[in-house]
């Protein structure tokens, strides 16, 4: 007869949390130290480098899009999930949606960009400018 363990109980939330605490207390005996992230300092001094300051400025509009979008769907509240429900889609296809931006080879049409809209309470409007 094989003997069965005992399912383990789930830790709770404050455990985790102690364990992460000590953790970092171990970090810090061993001398090590986190590096802060200055993104715009970062930017800055990557923009020195032949050809990224080019490259950089090209995807300005698409991130600006990219932001309007989250922008959109985080001021409404909504989750990718409560967003596809009400277009009518899947999650993945959100997330795809969200990050097509950074992706060539995937574009959404005006109509999936008005639907995202109107599913945030918002209207598309496309200025040139």
């Amino acid at each position: 007869m094989a003997l069965s363990k005992k399912p383990k109980k789930p830790q709770r939330k404050t455990s985790l949390l102690r364990g992460r605490e000590s953790e970092r207390s171990e970090r810090a005996r061993n001398g090590y130290t986190p590096v802060p992230l200055n993104i715009a300092r970062a930017v800055n001094a990557a923009k020195k480098r032949r050809g990224f300051a080019r490259a950089w400025d090209a995807l300005e509009e698409d991130y600006a899009a990219l932001e309007s979008l989250l922008d959109a769907r985080r001021d409404a509240g909504l989750t990718q999930e409560t967003l596809a429900a009400r277009m009518g889609t899947t999650k993945s296809a959100i997330s795809r949606l969200e990050s097509s931006f950074r992706d060539d080879r995937h574009s959404p049409s005006f109509a999936t960009l008005k639907k995202y809209a109107n599913a945030c309470g918002r209207r598309l409007v496309l200025q040139l400018v």
